[in-house]
């Protein structure tokens, strides 16, 4: 069924992603609530349209495109390398603006160069935004979310901690909450009395009680384990809990974690500033920094010039399934983001693939270009 009320521009970049070799594909408005709820992250889930099935299952109005573009590939069996394009409606309650809109843009799975695919996605939005507002001058942030992973592992910081952090990267407000609980040297660790008495009994701190002890309780109040986590995950959970809160770090480890997130740059100048940072902080991130000067060598080579990409080392996304690349592009001194996108390598195993594929995308907001356009003509 063609789709109402598109902006002219639309079909151009229909064909545009036709040109770029995407496939286009459509997905249901009508989907299954779960993996959104389970993998897209905090922002998104609260904004999500719920509803539910005649049999009671979870259901929501489609709230993006790519977890159902990667589940569509999934449930064809279609080989890889595969690239798709969508053009259609989405639906999340928005502080302004409407809350039906539509986005378009593509995916790009199984290409096993990921730096090439990091690019191609790069130059590949700036092109569809170029077709769609020439003359516009575009700005393009990136951010990298597996810098910041083995920055954090680096440092040394609790596993805990580390996926507390990893988990908060692209929401800067929660970030600086959980650095200030590392760095603040008041007591923490009280989760009330019943706690308190289990660390007089010694039982915190041998596994085995803890357990025995959650299970007569379960025994005793009628829970059952059936339902909820069992004696061990409760316990586990509960020890990890009181170890995280009683972690305190001092400037050694949080000095350069703060150092790095303070990271500005223009993209040019990224892969020698992080070098320098890790020699001064000591910190060992080879990996991860050979993975970023290959990424930038490569958008040199698809014909993307770094001087209008900026680099912030603390730039995120606040969609949970991002793992490396994470990038946004506004007209230039405006805050007003017309495209933004990243890499998922993750999401296509958690959502059932049997084997590791790679991935990266980016998404339009046709809404934004539209009133770009309208304010520039």
């Amino acid at each position: 069924m063609p789709l109402t009320g598109l902006p002219p521009f639309a079909a151009g970049l229909v064909a545009d992603f036709e040109r770029l070799g995407a496939e286009r594909v459509d997905t249901p408005v009508i989907q299954p609530a779960e993996p959104f709820l389970d993998m897209a992250g905090e922002d998104l889930r609260r904004r999500i349209f719920m509803t539910e099935s005649e049999t009671g299952k979870s259901l929501c109005l489609r709230p993006e495109f790519t977890i159902p573009v990667c589940m569509r590939h999934i449930e064809t069996a279609a080989g890889t390398p595969k690239r798709y394009a969508y053009l259609g409606e989405v639906f999340r309650q928005r502080r302004d603006g409407a809350n039906e809109f539509y986005q378009a843009g593509i995916e790009d799975l199984g290409d096993p160069d990921v730096a090439r695919a990091d690019a191609r996605a790069i130059h590949d939005a700036c092109l569809a935004l170029s077709g769609c507002l020439p003359g516009v001058e575009l700005s393009v942030t990136l951010g990298d979310q597996s810098v910041f992973e083995a920055v954090v592992a680096a440092c040394g910081l609790p596993g805990g901690w580390q996926k507390r952090l990893v988990h908060a990267f692209g929401n800067q407000s929660r970030l600086a909450r959980l650095i200030d609980d590392l760095s603040s040297p008041g007591p923490s660790g009280v989760f009330g009395p019943e706690v308190d008495r289990l660390a007089i009994l010694g039982k915190l701190d041998d596994e085995a009680k803890l357990v025995a002890h959650i299970e007569e309780t379960m025994a005793a109040t009628g829970y059952s384990s059936d339902t909820g986590r069992s004696p061990v995950e409760i316990a586990r959970r509960l020890r990890e809990k009181i170890e995280l809160s009683n972690t305190r770090l001092g400037g050694d480890t949080l000095g350069p974690l703060a150092e790095f997130l303070a990271l500005e740059t223009g993209l040019a100048e990224a892969p020698a500033a992080l070098a320098a940072f890790a020699a001064r902080s000591g910190l060992a991130l080879d990996g991860a920094l050979g993975r970023f000067g290959r990424r930038v060598d490569a958008l040199v080579a698809a014909g993307v010039d770094p001087a209008g990409i900026r680099y912030r080392a603390a730039f995120g996304r606040p969609l949970d399934y991002y793992t490396g690349l994470v990038f946004e592009i506004a007209p230039a001194g405006v805050s007003s983001v017309l495209a933004g996108g990243g890499r998922f390598d993750r999401l296509m195993t958690l959502l059932g693939a049997r084997e590791r594929i790679p991935a990266v995308g980016f998404s339009l907001w046709l809404d934004r270009i539209e009133a770009v356009k309208g304010a520039s003509a």
